[in-house]
């Protein structure tokens, strides 16, 4: 016994991690506070300020709570199973908490369907069980694209950047929640990293927010969609979403500003710097740039060809959509499931693609894809030379075996999770073309799919199982799979 106790003895740090997780809940509580003068503003009638007091009062209470029952907590580095554990955790602590506006205010009655709206606001899918939105109170649509704006670059980045006061290192948790197969710090230190990267997060949402005004838009909509375009959610405050505007320069801007958040933030900051040579010898970004292009270039010219409408109205509504599910952000100015049985299979392709790595961008990643294609085309050559050391060379550097392993771990754990998914939703009744899609949006944090969950549907059709299906999915995706997936695992819980 007494040996089988020492092989799991100092496994978890449990007191650091409910702490840890507690002053997220407890922040979380806090950023409920800023849709009270929205509230007060908007929707002073209906009272929905004392609903936020109501809720954020529990919230606050509930993180303070868990810090004050584990204020002793030793004060160590947070270790790897800590990590996975506290992200996991944190993020499901956050969801059913930030759940409670929509169930208090009655916005969102039933908790299926609160949870899943808000899973897939902080995992910024943007995938919807509302087919009223504007019917909303303005706070609480303000809360919805809140939640996007916080997951977009992670709750526990942005607690690390703003909080030191948690006292333990923070390099397990950045490593767990940065989205990507590569972790390039900015500086040295992780918490003046995650202060660089919320000083440019925040300043993005600020300079789209006031482009928006300037070009119409007043200040409720603009806010909100700069909040979601950042965060690469997609999230509007319209049930047309981008295309209620009827404003080509308005979605030329948003264009542009998804552009930017499916890059890198690592890449914008040298942008700041004026390090330009750095961006442009970046591989990932030479291929995000061009394919992108490329796909615009060769659909606008289809689009065209095959419809009635004139070449520019091709090409704003090509480049809108491409960009749109590329970096899967998800607005939409028109439905491309009606543009035929082509161009409704490539953007379910788009589905899988996302953007760049460090981006608030979902999806595979552009950087798994490059390395996937490259490692496959030197199969070729070390076939016939099965002696020769061919290394996969990304950005002038050699790719170590490691991350090859890894990155083929990741895509057969996604196709194989993709391939679960659909059949779990299949066999609810579903047809497959819209259990396939549901399933790929859903892990690759789009939001629109094709059939059943298009651009012009909404996922409030979605049987209640199939619904907290999807919400797993949207948080292994969020995660990078391994995150998650790790955490079901008999290596996991036990000493090796």
């Amino acid at each position: 016994m007494k040996n089988s106790s020492n092989k799991t003895k100092g496994l978890f740090n449990t007191s650091v991690i409910f702490h840890v997780i507690g002053t997220l809940t407890l922040l979380n509580g806090v950023l409920m506070l800023t849709c009270i003068p929205f509230s007060l503003i908007y929707d002073l009638d209906q009272n929905l300020h004392l609903d936020f007091i109501i809720c954020s009062s529990l919230t606050i209470s509930a993180g303070f709570l868990m810090r004050i029952l584990t204020q002793k907590h030793k004060n160590s580095e947070i270790k790897k199973r800590d990590g996975y554990l506290i992200v996991v955790g944190g993020w499901i602590f956050m969801t059913l908490f930030g759940s409670l506006p929509y169930l208090v205010s009655g916005s969102i009655p039933n908790i299926t369907n609160a949870f899943f709206e808000t899973m897939s606001g902080f995992t910024t899918t943007g995938s919807t069980i509302l087919n009223d939105i504007e019917s909303l109170p303005k706070s609480i649509l303000f809360w919805r694209s809140m939640t996007q704006w916080i997951g977009g670059m992670g709750i526990i980045v942005l607690t690390i950047a703003i909080l030191p006061l948690l006292g333990i290192g923070g390099m397990e948790l950045f490593i767990a929640e940065s989205p990507g197969p590569t972790k390039d710090k900015i500086h040295p230190r992780i918490k003046e990293t995650a202060k660089r990267l919320w000083i440019i997060y925040l300043g993005l949402t600020i300079v789209e927010t006031i482009v928006l005004m300037f070009l119409g838009m007043n200040f409720f909509d603009a806010i909100n969609h700069s909040l979601t375009t950042t965060s690469t959610g997609g999230f509007s405050t319209k049930q047309d979403s981008i295309a209620a505007f009827q404003n080509p320069w308005i979605e030329s801007v948003i264009v542009i500003f998804m552009l930017i958040a499916g890059t890198n933030f690592t890449l914008i900051y040298f942008g700041i710097k004026m390090k330009f040579s750095k961006i442009f010898k970046n591989d990932e970004f030479k291929w995000y740039i061009s394919s992108i292009f490329l796909i615009v270039l060769v659909l606008t010219f289809y689009h065209y060809l095959s419809s009635d409408i004139s070449l520019i109205k091709s090409f704003r509504e090509i480049s809108f959509q491409v960009v749109s599910i590329v970096t899967t952000t998800g607005y939409a100015t028109a439905d491309y499931t009606i543009w035929g049985s082509f161009m409704t299979l490539i953007f379910f392709l788009f589905l899988f693609s996302g953007a760049s790595a460090g981006s608030t961008s979902g999806g595979i990643k552009i950087v798994r894809i490059i390395l996937l294609i490259k490692n496959s085309l030197l199969e070729f050559k070390r076939r016939l030379h099965p002696k020769g050391v061919i290394p996969v060379i990304l950005n002038g550097s050699s790719i170590s075996n490691q991350i090859t392993y890894n990155l083929l771990a990741f895509i057969f754990l996604y196709l194989f999770i993709f391939t679960i998914g659909s059949i779990l939703l299949a066999a609810l009744g579903l047809d497959i073309l819209t259990s396939i899609s549901a399933v790929a949006s859903a892990i690759g944090n789009v939001g629109p799919g094709i059939a059943n969950v298009g651009p012009s549907y909404s996922y409030s059709h979605i049987p209640t199982v199939g619904k907290w299906i999807l919400s797993l999915l949207m948080l292994m995706g969020r995660l990078e799979i391994f995150t998650v997936c790790l955490i079901f695992t008999p290596y996991f819980w036990k000493r090796i």
